[in-house]
């Protein structure tokens, strides 16, 4: 299944375009802070499959208030040179 294009952003890594996309709200476990954030990320001109990166966070706008770094493109380019 493709990334849905409203809501990404595009990064190149190495010379090869991505599109990534964070969930704009966290799921119910995700807003308790019981499960890390994640993000996915696809090839700009193959959308064929996903990379879905799971941090060691909460996500941004938990309810509970616990503190988070911000998804930053350098993170989200980091990732994908690991994958």
């Amino acid at each position: 299944m493709a990334l849905v294009r409203k809501g990404s952003r595009q990064i190149v890594v190495d010379g090869t375009a991505y599109r990534w996309r964070l969930r704009g709200g966290p799921t119910y476990i995700q807003d308790l802070a019981q499960s890390p954030c994640t993000f996915a990320v696809e090839r700009a001109d193959t959308p064929e499959t996903t990379l879905v990166v799971t941090t060691d966070q909460p996500h941004p706008s938990n309810w509970i208030g616990r503190e988070s770094e911000p998804v930053l493109p350098s993170g989200v380019a980091a990732a994908i040179r690991l994958a």
